[in-house]
This record gives C-alpha cells, sequence and structure tokens, in this order.
C-alpha cells in the first residue's frame, strides 16, 4: 500500500479507546486507508516527533507539551478536544476496598499489605499529575507528610511508563490500586474512587488551587529542568509539520473535534469540549 494511503497516528496511551474508535469511523468513509497507531506517555511521545519521528497526527495528554516542546517548530497548532480528571482505580478483590472512602483512602493506601501504582512523571502527564493530586490531599486533608509517605511507598516496580498499564493490572489484580484519569478506568470496566473535585484537577473553578502544587521535570534539552504547576487536566490533539500526509491527517482531526467524535470521546469517558 503506498505512503499516501497509510496514516500515522502517535497518541498518548489514555486516548488509545478514543483514537482506535475515530480511526474505525474513518476506515468507514475510507476503506482503502491503513491507519498505525501507536501510544506512549504523552512526554515519551512528545521526545520521539523532536526527535525527528514521522507522524501524520500526535495526541497528547496535556497541551502544555506543545507549547513547551513542539510549537512552533515541530507543530503549527493544536486542538484541546477534551478534559477529565484523576481517580483512584481498583476491583472487587482490592484489600481495604469494602471500607475505602474519599475520606480515608490514604489511610488505606497506607497499609503495609496494600498495593498501589502510578506512572512515570518523566514519561507520561498522568504521572505528574498523580504527584500534584498527592501534593494537593496533604494540604485538603491536612495531613502533613502524606506526599512524602505515598512517595516512599510507590516506588520502583510500583511506577509504570504509561497510566494505560496500570489500569491493566488493576484489572487483573497484580495491584490493589492506581492513579489514573477516569477514562482509563472507564475504558478498561474497572471500579474506582472519585476523588474530591478540590484535588483531583478536574474543575477549571479550582485551577489557582492546583497551580499550588509544582513537580520538576526534565526539559527541552538535556540537562535541563523544567517547574510545571497544576492545572485542570485537557488532552490535546494537532497535526506535526512533517507530517507525511497532512490531507488525511485533517480528516480525521476533523472527525475527532466532529459532533459525531465528541459523542464518541464521551461514550470513552472523556468530557468532550
Amino acid at each position: 500500500m503506498s505512503n499516501r494511503r497509510t496514516l500515522k497516528i502517535l497518541h498518548a496511551g489514555a486516548l488509545r479507546k478514543p483514537v482506535v474508535e475515530c480511526a474505525r469511523l474513518l476506515q468507514q468513509t475510507h476503506p482503502e486507508l491503513e491507519i498505525v497507531l501507536e501510544s506512549h506517555g504523552s512526554r515519551a511521545c512528545a521526545r520521539q516527533v523532536r526527535e525527528g519521528r514521522v507522524v501524520d497526527v500526535l495526541a497528547l495528554a496535556d497541551p502544555m507539551l506543545f507549547e513547551e516542546f513542539l510549537v512552533p517548530e515541530y507543530v503549527d497548532r493544536y486542538y484541546i478536544f477534551a478534559n477529565d480528571q484523576i481517580v483512584l482505580a481498583c476491583n472487587e478483590f482490592s484489600r481495604g476496598g469494602g471500607e475505602i472512602n474519599a475520606q480515608n483512602w490514604f489511610d488505606i493506601l497506607l497499609r503495609e499489605e496494600v498495593t498501589f501504582g502510578r506512572s512515570n512523571q518523566d514519561l507520561d502527564p498522568c504521572g505528574y499529575r498523580t504527584l500534584m493530586v498527592w501534593q494537593l490531599a496533604e494540604e485538603y486533608y491536612g495531613h502533613s507528610g502524606l506526599f512524602v509517605k505515598l512517595d516512599q511507598k510507590c516506588r520502583g516496580d510500583f511506577i509504570y511508563p504509561k497510566s494505560y498499564d496500570l489500569a491493566a493490572d488493576v484489572l487483573v489484580g497484580k495491584l490493589d490500586y492506581a492513579f489514573v484519569y477516569r477514562c482509563v478506568a472507564s475504558q478498561f470496566g474497572v471500579r474506582y474512587l472519585a476523588l474530591p473535585e478540590k484535588i483531583n484537577l478536574s474543575h477549571p473553578a479550582h485551577a489557582s488551587y492546583y497551580s499550588r502544587a509544582t513537580v520538576s521535570l526534565p526539559g527541552k534539552n538535556s540537562g535541563e529542568m523544567m517547574t510545571i504547576s497544576g492545572a485542570p487536566i485537557e488532552f490535546a490533539i494537532a497535526i506535526p509539520r512533517n507530517a507525511a500526509n497532512p490531507a488525511l491527517a485533517g480528516v480525521f482531526l476533523g472527525l475527532i473535534l466532529s459532533k459525531q467524535g465528541q459523542e464518541l470521546l464521551e461514550e470513552c469517558g472523556l468530557i468532550p469540549y
């Protein structure tokens, strides 16, 4: 099949289901089209494009990554298309599951026998957003030292490359709990505990409160560090400047931003804009 009929989409792992569903819709009207999908943590995706990777569509879990790493050298403009929140995923056999709630979840997680995971903040926005949730929770609940306690317990094998993998391990019982996006919990059909709105990074009304949380991350260039502040969770999509098939990419973008695409996003657990 010729390259002009191939659409390459690089996307955040959390967006797997909505991207797959939109790709299926596109193939209904373009049956000759080969669509190649690949997912990683969003920071890893952004780095690949900066390093010369050629893809037609780039969908990330944080618009800030476009601003910090890609605009204007690699992407002219991006489109914010949905928002979400951090939840605590679990399954019916999670230890402490019968008593956990929005007021005691951290006490349950800190029990010696309970396991929980998060994604890597250097690769995946869900990872640094989880660290922000922990910081905000320390203040919100008045629990001095809570961030350090959670951070010290969640190390090594409990830190995953992307949030999508976390949900899979909660589903099979490898983890009792995991901090993921609500859309990811929904995609896997796992149970989840909703966290208070003031700490779950879901609502623009609390943007100033979210900004109290900060995380230090590797910057644009080797050896550089950058500090980012908490903000409401948003997802964004763009066509890189080096896209091989920008016209087809534009059709995909038009679909995901259309009313039909927005309905599909909602079915996948996202809140469309």
